[in-house]
């Protein structure tokens, strides 16, 4: 059996004489024809590296241990949180291994719950999921939509509660929405895309959103067109009814940019306008609730961490704008109203912080949670007076709890049971300077009694762009990661939302690069005070976290034993040209802009590898049909990075069939791609 240190041979890869000039900078791109997942050349190149990954990984002796370690602990009940609608609750629930969770209904919390839809009925292999769920005001109707084998294209459809029976609605297209409902539970309202090529429609670009109204019983040739923008061909529309019914607020985005437009429609009268309420891309502004004409935005409107504001819509100037909960120390991340009273949800050092205020701003109270981790939840109409929420840390897994809003009483309502004892594994949370020093947070997991002698194999996981808060959550694989002695390290980088709309900003476009520096910075704290050292040091990272990876492998390929980039954003001269891939540019910038393409160049990992280097061992993963990160992304620096390596380290490429971005991925696929990945780190770094 080969043993690490004896050289791979990597299937060849064929060079083409392809070079593009970005503003006078000639740019080769030698492996454009693997952008093609469909030819019969990429295919053959897919199935010759799969089979040197698998050769490699079936010859490590502890994958099958590692995989049958991961499924017995997965292996435990998971409830998702019970919400109401009408006179029925609904909850999702997975046994255990299933490999796609269940919708239940049931009329009493006490009641005997029966099934509503379970999706690992509608394919085999489990690779249809479940992609939303919208219930109509009255509970009796169920518009929910489908996703096959990963994909972003949905279709919708409705059932009925009571029966179980599908309608005969049936809407093709859609992505990137969900569904709302009128209140007179006659019909929703969602957004799609014109039908697109099906040769080409998991690569093509997606332009000219459009909103419609589905009346219940019609055929979708029959939808009403409520809004689209044929002058703006990257707006993209999200209908939402408000609870009291009387309006449809538009929400207007371009791209991945937290800022968007507000519009709203009189449902109350027929053929009323659409009005622009707010109608400058500045801002985030997100609809809280109304009282009649007032309308409750949670907004970072001069406030990057957040506040709460109150427009008349009868006195739309901004003059006339009120402020009602202001911005805090800590980042407002959601608001609602239970009880006749806002439900407001903070990140504190990336940690939760719940607090309820008044409907006139003032604090009532902070709700006490059971430990340092993350609680989401709490949703429901505005006079109801018991909500729920899950409760999740490193070392907790989901528990959802009952909160009394009249009394601030939790109550425990569902724990499941795990073959792991808790009470062996610590949490820390340390602050670390980065290269340009700025105090960066990171968590540290592991198992308690750890020896600081830089011996510890230690994964360091990230994310860093898109506003996306890493916060403290449960996860069977690092679990098992941290029962063979490893080190389980998030820092939250720049890029993310952790402290509000700057933190976020400080990590995009000419300024990408301190997210790199933030991690290495890590990186190199973990060494220094002996964690771990850079022969047992492990990064990894998704989609944009795949970017993380790769940038950094590349910038300081001494610094790391491993790296495990998943379904990374490797060619940043032509993301935008795929699928959704334009709207990443308000977080990127774009190469057609010559200061932004200098920036993207600098960094992009397909583009910074260099030949003769030593690399860490690598796994690249990807699947093959990924229409949110094309495969293209990882199949091209899969072949660059095997062309310029030199040493012994293996750099392999791992690609899923009938799988996409991550969304909806069966457990069975799930459980093998961890147990993969432990298994490569384990031979690599001589666990």
């Amino acid at each position: 059996m080969p043993s690490s240190h004896q050289p791979l041979t990597y299937p060849t890869t064929r060079q083409a004489d392809q070079v593009d000039d970005y503003h006078g900078t000639k740019v080769a791109d030698p492996y454009r024809w693997l952008e093609d997942p469909d030819s019969d050349e990429t295919k053959a190149w897919v199935e010759a590296q799969n089979k040197v990954t698998f050769g490699y990984l079936e010859d490590i002796p502890q994958r099958e241990s590692l995989k049958q370690r991961i499924t017995k602990v997965w292996n435990y009940e998971k409830y998702g949180i019970p919400y109401k609608e009408g006179n029925r609750y609904f909850y999702f629930k997975n046994d255990g291994l299933q490999n796609q969770s269940v919708l239940y209904t049931l009329t009493s919390l006490d009641g005997e719950p029966r099934v509503l839809i379970d999706p690992n009925t509608l394919s085999e292999d489990g690779t249809i999921a479940l992609s939303g769920a919208a219930m109509s005001d009255d509970g009796n109707r169920m518009a929910y939509g489908l996703s096959t084998s990963g994909s972003d294209w949905q279709e919708w459809k409705v059932r009925d509660v009571e029966t179980g029976e599908d309608l005969s609605d049936h809407l093709q297209w859609v992505k990137f929405s969900g569904a709302s409902w009128t209140t007179d539970n006659q019909g929703f309202f969602y957004s799609r895309y014109d039908e697109p090529n099906d040769a080409t429609k998991l690569e093509d670009a997606n332009y000219y959103h459009k909103l419609y109204y589905h009346k219940l019983g019609t055929a979708q040739s029959d939808d009403l067109l409520i809004y689209h923008r044929p002058d703006q061909k990257e707006w993209m529309f999200n209908g939402s009814v408000t609870e009291d019914g009387h309006y449809l607020i538009i929400y207007v985005s371009q791209g991945t940019d937290p800022k968007n437009l507000v519009f709203y429609k009189d449902l109350q009268t027929p053929d009323s306008p659409i009005v622009e309420l707010i109608s400058e891309f500045e801002a985030n502004f997100s609809l809280i609730d109304n009282d009649g004409s007032i309308f409750w935005f949670q907004t970072d409107l001069d406030a990057p961490r957040g506040r709460v504001i109150t427009i008349d819509i009868h006195n739309p100037a901004r003059e006339n704008w009120q402020e009602l909960i202001p911005q805090a120390e800590e980042t407002l991340e959601d608001v609602g109203v239970l009880n006749n009273q806002f439900v407001a949800d903070y990140l504190k050092d990336a940690r939760s912080a719940i607090k309820i205020f008044d409907l006139n701003g003032a604090l009532v109270r902070e709700v006490e949670l059971p430990g340092i981790g993350s609680a989401g939840g709490f949703g429901g109409k505005r006079y109801d007076t018991e909500t729920f929420y899950v409760f999740t840390s490193f070392t907790t897994p989901a528990t959802i709890y009952r909160y009394d809003m009249v009394t601030g009483e939790s109550s425990l309502f569902r724990q499941p049971t795990v073959d792991f004892d808790p009470t062996q594994y610590e949490t820390r949370q340390v602050f670390y300077p980065s290269k340009d020093g700025t105090q960066v947070p990171m968590f540290i997991t592991h198992k308690k009694g750890l020896t600081l002698d830089g011996n510890n194999p230690t994964y360091l996981y990230g994310y860093g762009g898109f506003n996306v808060s890493l916060t403290p959550s449960f996860s069977i694989s690092n679990l098992v990661w941290m029962e063979m002695g490893g080190v389980y390290a998030i820092p939250n980088l720049r890029g993310g939302g952790e402290y509000g709309e700057d933190w976020h900003q400080a990590g995009t476009k000419l300024n990408k690069q301190n997210v790199f520096d933030d991690f290495i910075a890590a990186a190199e704290w973990l060494i220094e005070n002996k964690y771990t050292r850079p022969q047992k040091l492990a990064i990894g990272g998704g989609s944009n976290g795949g970017l993380l990876v790769g940038a950094c492998m590349t910038q300081r390929p001494d610094l790391f034993r491993a790296a495990l980039p998943s379904v990374g954003v490797m060619d940043m001269l032509r993301f935008h040209k795929f699928t959704i891939g334009w709207a990443w540019c308000s977080d990127y910038g774009s190469p057609e802009n010559q200061e932004e393409f200098k920036a993207l160049y600098a960094y992009s990992p397909l583009h910074n590898l260099k030949p003769g280097t030593a690399y860490p061992a690598t796994l690249i993963t990807t699947a093959d049909h990924d229409d949110r990160v094309v495969p293209a992304h990882s199949f091209k620096f899969a072949a660059a990075l095997q062309t310029a390596h030199s040493g012994d380290n293996p750099v392999l490429i791992r690609i899923e069939t009938k799988a996409g971005h991550g969304a909806g991925k069966p457990t069975a696929k799930i459980i093998e791609e961890i147990a993969d990945k432990w298994a490569f780190l384990l031979r690599v770094m001589d666990v």
